[in-house]
Parts: C-alpha cells; sequence; structure tokens
C-alpha cells in the first residue's frame, strides 16, 4: 500500500507558513518604519550629530548579526517557541527603552537591543520543522515575500504613524507588533511533532569553512551587504532632502513613497521573467547594479521633486529586483546540503550591510554633508558593480528535498530535472533525506514524489 504525498501544501503547513510570516513581517515592519522618518529628528536630541543618527539607525544589524546564529544554535538546544518568545521579548523591550529615550544615545542603546532579539535562525528552523521536505521551498518563499512586503509596507506607513503619534509612537507601536507576534507564536503557530537539525535551513559549523572559501558565495554576501549598506546611506539622508530642499512637508512623504513602491515592483517583474525564463541572470542582476549607480548619481545632481521622484523609482525598482535574485542565487550556487549555511551567512552579510551603512553614512554626511554621503555610494556600487562582472554565470539549478527510504541515488538521477542527488540518512527520523539539485522548468516532480511515496 502506498501513501499519496501531495504536491501542494497541508492545511497545517499553510497555517504555520502565514502564521510564521505574520511574525517576521510585524517584527521588520517594527525595524524599519522608523527608517523613512528618523533623519527628521537629528535637531529633537541633544548631541545628535550625523554619525550618532546613522549609528542609531543602523546598530540593529550588528546585534543581529551577532546573534542571529547562536540563537538558532539555541532554539536545536530548548525549543524554537521558547527561543523565538524570549526573542520578541528582547525586541520589545529595546523599543519601549527606545521610545522612552530624551537623548541619541538612549535611541542606539534601544535599537541594538531590538537587533538582539535576533530570530529569524529560529523562526527558519521552526518552519523547517512544521513543513515536509519538498514543500520546504514553498513556505520558505512566502516567509521571504512577506519580508519584501513588510519593508514596503514600512515606507508607506512610518510617515503615516509619524505624524499621527511621532516616533516614540512608532517605537511604542513596535513593542506592541512584537506582543502581537508572540501570541501568534502561541495561538496560532503548531507545535512541531519534533525538533531537529535541518542542513537546507540552519548553520552547520563543520561546513561554514568550506562556503566561505567559496569566491561565488562570497560575491552574494558582499552583494547583500552592499545593498543594505546602500540603502541605509540613502536613507540617512533622502528625507532631508525631501524636507528641506525640496519642500515636501514630512507628513506628505507616504505619497511620494506609496505609488514609487507600487511602479517599482510592477517594472521588475519582467526583468525577473527574463531572468528566470530567459536564463539572463547575470546580465539582469549586473543591470540593476547599474540602475542603482544611476538614481544615486540623479539624487546627486538634481534640485527638482520630479527628478527625485524618477530616481525613486529607478532605485526601488534596481533594490527589489536585486533584493529577490540575491537568494536565489545563493540557492543555485550552493551546494545542496550546504544552503543553510550559505544562507545563514548571507543574512549576517544583510544585517552587517545595515550597521555598516548607518555608521559610514553618519560619518561621511557628518564630515562631508549630503553630496559626501551619495559619493560614497557611488564608490560602494562601482565596486560591487566591478565584482558582479567577474560573477561566473550561473547555474539554473534549484534545491529541492524529498524523503525518501530504499531509493538509491541513481534511481533519482534517472528522474528528468535532477541533476545532482546527495542522499543523507542521520538527521530525519522519518527516514534519509535526498538532497537534490534540479532544472524546475523540466523537473518530472510527479515521479519524484512517486519514489517518496512508494515507501
Amino acid at each position: 500500500m502506498t501513501t499519496h504525498i501531495s504536491s501542494n501544501l497541508a492545511a497545517q503547513e499553510r497555517q504555520a507558513a502565514v502564521s510564521l510570516a505574520m511574525i517576521y513581517a510585524f517584527r521588520m515592519l517594527g525595524l524599519f518604519m522608523i527608517l523613512p522618518v528618523f533623519a527628521l529628528y537629528a535637531e529633537d536630541f541633544p548631541g545628535a550629530t550625523p554619525l550618532m543618527m546613522g549609528l542609531a539607525l543602523g546598530v540593529y544589524g550588528l546585534t543581529q548579526a551577532v546573534l542571529q546564529i547562536p540563537f538558532g544554535m539555541w532554539s536545536d538546544r530548548i525549543g524554537r517557541k521558547p527561543v523565538i518568545f524570549i526573542g520578541l521579548l528582547i525586541f520589545a523591550a529595546g523599543s519601549l527603552i527606545a521610545g522612552n529615550a530624551n537623548s541619541i544615545e538612549g535611541i542606539i542603546v534601544g535599537r541594538a537591543i531590538q537587533g538582539g532579539g535576533a530570530i529569524a535562525a529560529a523562526l527558519m528552523a521552526l518552519a523547517a520543522d512544521l513543513s515536509r521536505e519538498e514543500h520546504r521551498t514553498k513556505m520558505m518563499a512566502l516567509i521571504g515575500v512577506s519580508i519584501g512586503a513588510s519593508f514596503a509596507v514600512s515606507m508607506v506607513l512610518g510617515p503615516v504613524v509619524n505624524e499621527m503619534i511621532g516616533i516614540s509612537g512608532i517605537f511604542y507601536s513596535t513593542a506592541v507588533l512584537a506582543v502581537v507576534g508572540i501570541g501568534i507564536l502561541y495561538i496560532f503557530v503548531p507545535d512541531p511533532v519534533y525538533s531537529h537539525f535541518h542542513r537546507d535551513a540552519e548553520v552547520e559549523t563543520k561546513t561554514l569553512s568550506s562556503v566561505l572559501k567559496n569566491a561565488q558565495l562570497l560575491r552574494l554576501d558582499a552583494g547583500i551587504f552592499t545593498l543594505h549598506f546602500v540603502l541605509m546611506c540613502v536613507f540617512l539622508v533622502l528625507p532631508l532632502v525631501l524636507q528641506n530642499e525640496l519642500l515636501l512637508d514630512a507628513k506628505e512623504h507616504w505619497q511620494i513613497y506609496l505609488p514609487v513602491f507600487a511602479l517599482s515592483l510592477v517594472l521588475m517583474v519582467p526583468f525577473i521573467i527574463m531572468a528566470e525564463k530567459k536564463q539572463a541572470m547575470k546580465p539582469v542582476f549586473v543591470g540593476a547594479i547599474f540602475s542603482l549607480m544611476i538614481a544615486v548619481f540623479i539624487f546627486l545632481n538634481n534640485q527638482t521633486l520630479w527628478m527625485t521622484i524618477l530616481a525613486l523609482v529607478i532605485f526601488f525598482t534596481g533594490f527589489n529586483l536585486l533584493e529577490a535574485s540575491l537568494p536565489s542565487l545563493v540557492t543555485k550556487t550552493a551546494p545542496a546540503t550546504q544552503k543553510g549555511t550559505a544562507m545563514g551567512m548571507y543574512s549576517s552579510s544583510q544585517f552587517l550591510g545595515a550597521f555598516a551603512g548607518g555608521a559610514i553614512g553618519g560619518y561621511a554626511h557628518q564630515v562631508w554633508d549630503i553630496q559626501g554621503v551619495y559619493i560614497t555610494v557611488l564608490c560602494a556600487l562601482g565596486l560591487w558593480f566591478l565584482l558582479a562582472l567577474s560573477m561566473k554565470k550561473p547555474g539554473y539549478l534549484s534545491t529541492y528535498l524529498i524523503n525518501v527510504d530504499n531509493v538509491s541515488v541513481e534511481q533519482l538521477l534517472a528522474v528528468e530535472g535532477v541533476v545532482e542527488a546527495t542522499m543523507i540518512d542521520d538527521e530525519n527520523e522519518s527516514g534519509p533525506v535526498a538532497y537534490l539539485k534540479v532544472k524546475k522548468h523540466i523537473l518530472d516532480e510527479e515521479k519524484l514524489l512517486s519514489l517518496a511515496s512508494s515507501n
């Protein structure tokens, strides 16, 4: 008798995916709502130099980068939900400290503690616990979409919430979102039957050296570092430009960000299709970096609102395209059994980029003024552009996991679309796991699932 394995997410997996995506989105919303407005508050904090403002904006990235992998490992020992609960409490505490702060130093401490609630790795591990191997990519994709959506929403909501309740109110509402996240965790997120280590979702320390020696993965880590470095630098000064030079009141900034984000998302879709369907990932990727350079060059050399809006559309089209492409490239590049480690290093690089962007961008603003920040950004993008030009053409392979037993590597490789196969039999109580690299557009998924269901 065989057991049918559905190619769709089961009800519990859907519930887990949606609820975990909401927790992740609420946390990211809290971190990013201050991004489009924080620069406007420099005069409200005594001694708030541009450097200190930059540190306040980006310091969460330092604590997040340092603690996310240890938190993930901790969740292997004491359980996912306790670690996520503690992380959300830390995040809420940091938000309350920042909300009560009367000095820039207090904001920095609060933001650092916010980043200390580094639950990203634990959330991904819980998502892996709650999903079957063959459906894990779909669950992770849904969580990834929630992250991107929360960033877009935060850019629009930030100015609106700021107008209603001010910067302290944003921090207080962030604490409320953390508490709501705890409620979702215990009310809606199912309890896993058992938790174990997942090579595709967690960092494996013994493969760290291999990942860190992979030049192609290091290029991608440098890319996400630079992308978030640029984002922090730009938003250290852009709100000031909109308000002080283009005379657009802060409460009206959302009216710029909303159509800009909507249009940029529409514009990026054809390029995503081109990159995947036409196997033109590298030229699209390099072109997106170049588009950021064009946008920043316009920021540097224009003094009109309409040119700024044009630059923002170009900037966020490139930014969204790169934000979507980079994780896909990591998956295509990393060996299937090292995907979790590669993604862990990638995430740490992203958070470090945010910290460096705040610190270095703040220093550039303090020493060389707004134009100095844009020139710093152009230099960083220029280096990334050269690095991307030397990137190898990516293999158009996806990672695919499936739980199998009494199936040989040869049988897996005989399935159309399967290019690489590695069997690991020591991590899952329900049987060995096959880590595959596949050509998704020709993959005979029905045949693969039949191999699993025949056991």
